[in-house]
């Protein structure tokens, strides 16, 4: 998977993070790693108060991480964290959730509601304690001029959810000031009787 956000543009660098509940423990991507080429045994282990468990050292985003598996339990099997450029670019808008229309059945039925953290620095215990409020209402987010993080009972589902955030801001940036044809609200509803 992370290799296939790089290769996509949705990860660059060295930044971005990918991480698997485990139980009680979580296996995360590694401090400074690429995603481009990571490999499995470069994973940190940690518990769920952020400890390390073996001899890798885990992303300094990992209190977020663990803040998302401590308050949404269940909900929260995998978390993908991405500064891929249109959610990114949606994260400095003053509204971001405003600027996101009714345009697609997709982005209600996998994104929203989309949570705004406010802005703290990469690594920040503060940005923890903010993701762990938020991920009560929302299983996507957008950290304030800092990019997206998703969680999902599966890492398919929180990547599928990653996408569909950052497809949806790329959309909203592509028709930006045309006349758009958006969803009722009936059929905003529509979506999820099923």
């Amino acid at each position: 998977m992370g290799a296939s956000f790089y290769q996509r543009g949705y990860a660059f660098g060295s930044t971005g993070n990918l991480s698997i509940r485990d139980g009680d423990r979580v296996w995360i991507s590694p401090t400074g790693r690429s995603l481009r080429n990571l490999r499995p045994e470069e994973f940190a282990l940690v518990d769920l108060e952020g400890r390390v468990l073996n001899d890798r050292k885990p992303s300094k985003e990992s209190p977020f991480h663990m803040a998302a598996y401590r308050v949404a339990g269940e909900r929260a099997g995998a978390v993908v964290h991405l500064h891929s450029t249109y959610s990114a670019a949606l994260s400095c808008l003053k509204d971001p959730v405003g600027a996101l229309l009714p345009i697609t059945p997709y982005y209600q039925m996998r994104v929203a509601p989309l949570a705004v953290v406010p802005y703290f620095r990469p690594g920040s215990p503060k940005l923890g304690e903010f993701v762990g409020d938020a991920v009560r209402e929302s299983n996507c987010m957008l950290l304030r001029n800092h990019g997206m993080t998703c969680l999902g009972r599966t890492l398919e589902e929180a990547v599928d959810r990653a996408e569909e955030l950052e497809e949806t801001a790329k959309l909203l940036f592509l028709l930006r000031g045309r006349d758009l044809q958006l969803l009722t609200d009936e059929e905003v509803r529509e979506v999820f009787r099923n």
